[in-house]
């Protein structure tokens, strides 16, 4: 350490400048909540999509900086913040739609900005994002650099705020819009336009994204995936400020940016270096973990997951999904060498999409975690296998996958625990959290995965013959989900789903049954992480990116939340899509049914089973057989009829 109080002074300068940026989302996150009620999972998306415009204009189109900007702004991100609330938002609201489908709404939202960037624009980072101002010294205080960007950004976040703080006290648009935030139906009756106050709060929030986005990406890499997640780990603040206050959203961030600029001094030596490393690069993920799991930030509803009606339809329409589902997964057994390495991915991901029907529609927890339990089982099968754990030599791969899943089993508790007293939102951002800090802090660090050796010992070496082993495990994971969901444990599971209040009155053990779907889930998706790392015969950080982890999300509501086959139909869906067009077609499919999630009750598995249950009567009605049992139950009921009038006729006679 070292360097005095010159140094501290030079790094606290330097972190206003994240610090500024994360303050601005947290403000436009704010203002949107307490206009819409809405948490804007999107807003990194809208941030990234912004950014990518303003630099599709400057740099491919050659317009000048300042209309450009001026056009994205000012307005094309209000103008998406307003289509945002005209076609995804304002139709939930109005038919009274819970928390966890707007919630679901705007995490397509984000899922298909990220698809529609990779189509357009493609996954290879850019390094000329143009930059709004320059990064010109503008002044020597004391002898110390003081940036004319970061003077900017300060400022134009002390500005907005101050704004929007003005706007809301003193204003008739600000009266209007506590109205709306305290009792938005009483406030209708008064006549206020709360549709108009929701535009407003969504154009601003829009805005303040896409200046976020603009701000940040010159001093970054400008990838889809890379600035979205970043802004999503700025949600740290607004969660700070319990999506109220402006003043400590802006305090928050600026703490936070300078925090983690300071951190820089922070140089341990031996083993601790790397782990100071990690936690400096990534301290907005520790604060929103421990913003998230603050006493103040449970939820307090108890509203279920209100997702729709999974099971809609009769067994034959369920019989028809399940047949298509076995010729999709029995299929890759008679392709080429080629088209069989893609198909590898199916069961392993549709093992991890299992355990989110576990937690999410059997169990009614919001988890957006998954995907760090994935890798746990894919990070743990690598290590073994490498002998890396000390105390234990190499294992082959049946033993190191077996173990991997047998330890990540009782970390499900790290998403368990906290499920106990929250719910909805709340755990959300927790489980969000939790995978997004294993990504972060274990999963693309060199210290954990240095030297991983991963290979098929012990299992078949072929492809065809791992992709049979892998059926066998999902068969076996099929079996675990559907002893869940019978008998009195799936009527326990299912009243804690629809009203937990009233599960516990009648005697159901919550808490218990919470960890125990947490740590189911956690094992399935162990179980396919590791699968998915055998597969490859790798281990891949990127393939458990939180981002990842949102997709899966997303098409598990879309394809069914409670429904097991479709979570292995959603699996093949989004492998096929991937494999056999353009990279992001997945993404975006996903996002478009997502937003549309309130017009799916029970998502496409339940669509499937209920258009299966339509097939009988066309039969019926159209065939001679049919015809024929038709008009014997015409004469049974006519008859039936007949003697139902006669005893009717009998009794009022009586009655006379």
């Amino acid at each position: 350490m070292g360097g005095g109080l010159g140094l501290t002074f030079d790094l606290g300068l330097a972190g206003l400048a994240i610090g500024s940026a994360a303050a601005l989302s947290g403000v436009g996150l704010v203002v949107t909540h307490r206009a819409t009620g809405v948490l804007n999972l999107a807003q990194g998306a809208q941030a990234m999509a912004t950014a990518y415009l303003l630099r599709e204009l400057v740099v491919v189109r050659h317009w000048p900086l300042a209309l450009a900007a001026a056009f994205c702004l000012l307005l094309a991100a209000p103008a998406f913040g307003v289509l945002l609330d005209l076609a995804v938002f304002r139709p939930l609201q109005r038919r009274g739609a819970g928390p966890a489908e707007t919630m679901v709404a705007s995490i397509g939202v984000f899922v298909l900005l990220i698809g529609a960037a990779v189509l357009i624009w493609g996954t290879a980072p850019y390094g000329d994002a143009p930059a709004l101002v320059p990064g010109t010294p503008l002044a020597h205080p004391f002898g110390h650099v003081l940036r004319l960007d970061t003077v900017l950004q300060l400022g134009a976040v002390l500005a907005l705020a101050a704004a929007v703080g003005l706007v809301g006290r003193y204003t008739r648009f600000g009266l209007r819009l506590r109205a709306v935030v305290d009792n938005r139906g009483l406030a209708q009756l008064s006549g206020v336009d709360a549709d108009r106050i929701s535009s407003a709060g969504w154009a601003f929030g829009s805005f303040a994204a896409g200046l976020v986005g603009v701000l940040l990406a010159p001093s970054l890499l400008l990838d889809p995936y890379g600035l979205p997640l970043l802004v999503m780990e700025t949600m740290a603040v607004a969660v700070a400020a319990r999506l109220r206050s402006l003043p400590v959203a802006v305090a928050t961030g600026l703490a936070l940016g300078v925090a983690q600029s300071e951190l820089l001094r922070l140089r341990p030596a031996g083993q601790l270096l790397p782990l100071a490393q990690a936690l400096q690069a990534n301290l907005f993920v520790v604060a929103l973990l421990v913003a998230a799991l603050l006493p103040w930030a449970r939820g307090t509803d108890d509203t279920g997951l209100a997702l729709g009606p999974g099971r809609a339809g009769d067994r034959r329409g369920a019989a028809v999904v399940r047949t298509v589902c076995a010729v999709l997964v029995l299929l890759p057994l008679g392709f080429r060498a080629d088209d069989l390495r893609h198909a590898l991915l199916v069961p392993a991901l549709a093992l991890v999409l299992l355990s989110i029907v576990v937690v999410t529609g059997y169990g009614g927890q919001i988890s957006l975690g998954q995907a760090g339990y994935a890798g746990l089982g894919a990070l743990g099968t690598a290590l073994l296998m490498s002998g890396k754990v000390p105390g234990l030599p190499p294992m082959a791969a049946p033993a190191a996958l077996l173990l991997a899943v047998a330890v990540t089993v009782p970390l499900g508790l790290l998403t368990g625990w906290p499920a106990i007293r929250r719910r909805g939102l709340a755990l959300a951002l927790v489980t969000f959290a939790v995978g997004t800090a294993l990504s972060r802090l274990v999963f693309n660090q060199p210290y954990a995965t240095t030297g991983l050796l991963v290979a098929r010992d012990g299992l078949p070496r072929g492809d065809r013959g791992f992709y049979a082993v892998e059926l066998l495990l999902l068969a076996a994971g099929l079996l675990l989900v559907r002893n869940l969901h019978r008998g009195s444990l799936g009527r326990a599971l299912a009243a804690m789903r629809d009203q937990q209040a009233g599960a516990s009155a009648a005697g159901v053990d919550v808490p218990r049954l919470k960890l125990l779907v947490f740590m189911a889930g956690a094992g399935l998706a162990a179980l396919g992480g590791g699968l998915m790392a055998l597969g490859g015969q790798a281990f891949d950080p990127t393939a458990f990116d939180p981002v990842q982890g949102l997709l899966w999300f997303a098409t598990v509501v879309v394809a069914g939340a409670d429904s097991a086959v479709g979570a292995v139909l959603a699996a093949a869906l989004l492998v096929g899509l991937d494999a056999g067009t353009a990279a992001g077609i997945s993404a975006v499919v996903v996002g478009a049914l997502a937003t549309a999630i309130g017009r799916l009750p029970g998502g496409l598995a339940g669509v499937a089973a209920r258009w299966g249950s339509r097939t009988r009567p066309v039969a019926v009605r159209l065939t001679p057989l049919g015809q024929r049992v038709r008009g014997r139950l015409r004469d049974r009921d006519g008859a039936g009829g007949r003697g139902l009038d006669r005893d009717r006729d009998r009794a009022v006679g009586r009655a006379r």
